[in-house]
């Protein structure tokens, strides 16, 4: 079997990672990049040399010798580019958001759907150990009826990490901190609970020049009943506090927590103690300078990428499913906005 052939699209930080991954992978290469920006070129090929490098979307798609196309942009292009990478027959394989909306989200899903094309969507977090392990007591009804989750995102960006940027802050191309900061806890709520279903919030912009909410709590109740509270905020001095989940259950109560969900900081389960031998070993993004986002389980995704196109084994998120977050993130803002 050939390898599967990747083509990365948008090579800042993130695309960066995923090129790196892509190399490391197994029945896996990197055979072609994609950047507006030609002064990528030279790093990219230096790196991959074996890869062509287009500055066109549009070329890339007619010319790149590619079966997946990696999106690495910034999000308000995910929904066009996805759409036009399936238009070509190509896979595709998005980082979150998946969307800046669920009409963009449905749009993807039914133009895959159409092509023929998986849709695929990068969540990473769901192989932290942590994550894993709680996702199996849960499975398992280690923790009786659960009653209550919290998570709180209590994180640093200073108003250079947004000025650096063309597009970050930006309403348009950002979306906002649940997009950019939040998501991935989101998804793991849903992930454990089930959509989302009412909600209260507010959200306000409290230290930073931007045209995004860099404050934000919400009253979250599930489709299983539980009831949920999100406090978010890019305000925290000096560097990352927190980035935690705790389960409040009948039998049980855990806290994940560390900065980026990679550390058991609670466990009392009854008759589960907490395993033995566990290493929690999941690392940070690190998106360049101090900054650094949740944990990096690329290789993973990357690996259950190439053996989902190669018909071993499904555990990719597909379209159907990311749009969950999407449609979480739409509901909060939207309740933010009804806030007197």
């Amino acid at each position: 079997m050939d390898d599967i052939r990747f083509g990365i699209v948008g090579l800042g930080s993130i695309g960066g990672r995923h090129a790196a991954v892509v190399e490391g992978t197994d029945r896996a290469v990197v055979a072609a990049g994609c950047d507006i920006d030609a002064t990528r070129m030279k790093p990219f090929q230096e790196r991959h040399p074996q890869a062509p490098f287009y500055t066109n979307f549009t070329d890339f798609l007619d010319k790149a010798p590619v079966d997946v196309v990696s999106i690495c942009t910034p999000h308000g292009l995910h929904a066009t580019m996805a759409i036009e990478a399936a238009r070509h027959g190509k896979h595709i394989l998005v980082e979150k958001p998946m969307a800046l909306t669920v009409h963009e989200a449905e749009a993807m899903i039914r133009v895959a759907q159409e092509a023929g094309v998986h849709l695929m969507v990068v969540k990473q977090n769901r192989y932290n150990t942590p994550i894993a392990l709680v996702k199996k007591a849960l499975e398992d009804n280690r923790l009786g009826k659960v009653f209550m989750v919290q998570c709180n995102v209590l994180w640093n960006r200073s108003q250079e990490y947004y000025n650096e940027s063309n597009w970050r802050g930006k309403r348009m191309l950002e979306g906002g901190v649940l997009h950019t900061q939040v998501s991935h806890f989101i998804d793991l709520m849903i992930w454990w609970f089930g959509e989302i279903h009412d909600v209260r919030a507010r959200v306000s912009t409290k230290n930073h020049q931007i045209e995004i909410e860099d404050c934000g709590v919400a009253e979250l109740e599930f489709d299983s009943g539980v009831m949920g509270s999100l406090t978010w905020t890019t305000c925290v001095y000096n560097k990352n506090y927190e980035g935690s989940l705790t389960i409040v259950g009948e039998k049980g109560m855990v806290k994940i927590g560390g900065q980026y969900l990679n550390k058991i900081e609670f466990w009392d389960v009854q008759s589960y103690p907490m395993p033995d031998g566990l290493k929690f070993e999941d690392k940070p993004n690190a998106y360049g300078g101090k900054y650094q986002g949740s944990s990096s389980n690329h290789d993973q995704v990357m690996g259950d990428v190439v053996a989902e196109l190669l018909g071993e084994r499904h555990n990719v998120v597909e379209g159907d499913e990311g749009i969950k977050t999407i449609k979480a993130i739409e509901r909060i803002y939207a309740a933010a906005r009804k806030s007197p």
